[in-house]
This record gives structure tokens, sequence and C-alpha cells, in this order.
């Protein structure tokens, strides 16, 4: 009986020793953090050369990326912004902006991507939304010093913003929204979807890349022809949410722990 529980013990340990090994590693961490990648994360978006970014997040709403490097000291935000557009083919518009006043669509200082005609290429707009009433075709003065703007389309229908703000120096966090419309009318962005992710479209980023603790949601709230928004998420640096394929990459170090466990309940 002793020697089969001092087996027992020694088969536990060469089990513990395996799931150590596997948890650290590296190997198996590169292929979970790939797989996060591939399954929606913010890391995987590419971006041409001269264009590349300190931090990324994957947005909780809308399927949309935010990329950006911010200095505190002069307050300068490089910003590009990924999403799809809301109509058919690539119809429509997207769009990300700071409010400084407030949490939602009013006062919100607004950068919009999109086409004036579908042979157009694509050009960005600044807005300063003060009320509810649709986009006009030229851009508005904005809150915030905008250089460097620019879009192109991307893979999968997204579309690509840049841009550079220039923010009071010594910010660290800012109340942002994004959207995205699926029609240009008359060479202004239309009115977007009223949708649930559409009016969650917003939340707070910290512009050092830190994380921030979830705002308690607010009832759906006011909508204009061109930026919607109510209560919304906080932006979760580099992908909040672990993915299937991450779960499934994770499975073998599971197994181990149940097998561990197994010989635990034998001796």
């Amino acid at each position: 009986m002793a020697s089969t529980t001092q087996q027992h013990r020694r088969a536990m340990a060469v089990v513990l020793a395996v799931l150590l090994t596997a948890m650290a590693s590296p190997m198996a961490m590169r292929a979970a953090a790939a797989a996060a990648t591939a399954a929606g994360g913010c890391e995987g978006d590419k971006f041409p050369a001269g264009r590349s970014y300190a931090h990324c997040a994957a947005l909780p709403k809308l399927g949309a990326r935010l990329h950006w490097t911010h200095d505190s000291k002069t307050g300068s935000l490089s910003v590009a912004f990924v999403a799809k557009p809301g109509g058919a083919g690539g119809a429509g518009w997207v769009s990300w902006a700071i409010n400084p006043t407030g949490d939602g669509m009013k006062g919100a200082q607004a950068l919009v991507a999109f086409r004036a005609s579908p042979a157009a290429p694509y050009a960005v707009n600044t807005y300063n939304i003060t009320g509810y009433k649709p986009f006009g075709a030229s851009s508005t003065a904005i809150a915030f010093r905008a250089t460097d703007l620019a879009a192109e389309a991307a893979a999968a229908g997204e579309v690509r913003l840049y841009g550079r703000l220039q923010l009071a120096p010594g910010t660290e966090v800012v109340n942002h929204i994004w959207q995205v419309g699926s029609a240009v009318t008359a060479g202004a962005p239309a009115k977007h979807a009223f949708d649930k992710d559409n009016l969650e479209a917003k939340g707070k980023l910290a512009l050092s890349g830190a994380a921030l603790a979830p705002a308690p949601a607010a009832s759906a709230g006011g909508a204009s022809a061109g930026k919607g928004g109510s209560a919304g998420g906080e932006a979760a640096p580099s992908g909040a949410k672990p993915s299937a394929a991450a779960t499934a990459a994770a499975a073998p170090v599971l197994m181990l722990l149940a097998l561990a466990a197994g010989f635990m309940a034998t001796v």
C-alpha cells in the first residue's frame, strides 16, 4: 500500500512539473497572444511605413480599434482609428471624437472620414458638434488644432482614419466617442443607425495606455444626423476579452490541472 502511495506521489510530481512548464512556456504564451490577435484584437492592424503607435485598444462597440501615441509634456496626440462603415460595399463613414465638456455627443470634437462620392478618395473633415443637426459637406472648426488628417481603405471593407490633435499639456484622460454611418448624401455624412451598439459607442480613454474601470451604464440618450451616443464602456488596451482561440490555447493546461487533481484524489 505504501509503495502504491509513493507511486501516486511520484506520478503527481511529474504531472505538476509538466503543468508548470506548460504554464511558463514562452511558446504557449506567444500562441495565446497570437490567437487573441487573430480573433480580432488591435495588435494585428498594419499601417503604412512611417505610421506607428505606442498603444492600441479594441473598442467595446462597433468592432472598432484605436491606436495612439501621446506626449503628455507637449499635449500632442496622434491617432489611427480603424472601423468598417455601416453601408453595403464600404459605403458610409467612420468617425472618432473627443468631447472636452461631457461624455455624450453634444460638444464632441470629431474627425470624420468619408468619400464625397463613390469615385472620390477618402477625406477627413472636422466637426464641432454643437447640437442635434446634420453635418455639412465642409469642415467646421474644432477646439483642438488638427493636423496630419488622412484616411484610406483597409482590408475587409474597413477604413483607417489618421490625425494629430493638440491637447492641453498634461492631459491624462479624455472622453471619446466613435461612430460609423451607412451613407454620404450630397457630399456630407448622413445620419447613423441608432442601434444599441451605436448609442453605446463611447467611453474614457487613458492616454498613458492604462486600463480604466468601466463607468456605470447610462440610459440611451440624444441623437443627431452625424453622431449619436449614450452609455458606453471603456477602451480595453490591447484587447480585453479572451477569445475562443485563446481559450482553446489554454485547454491543455486545464487538462493537466484536472489530471493532477485526479492523482491527488487517489492518494
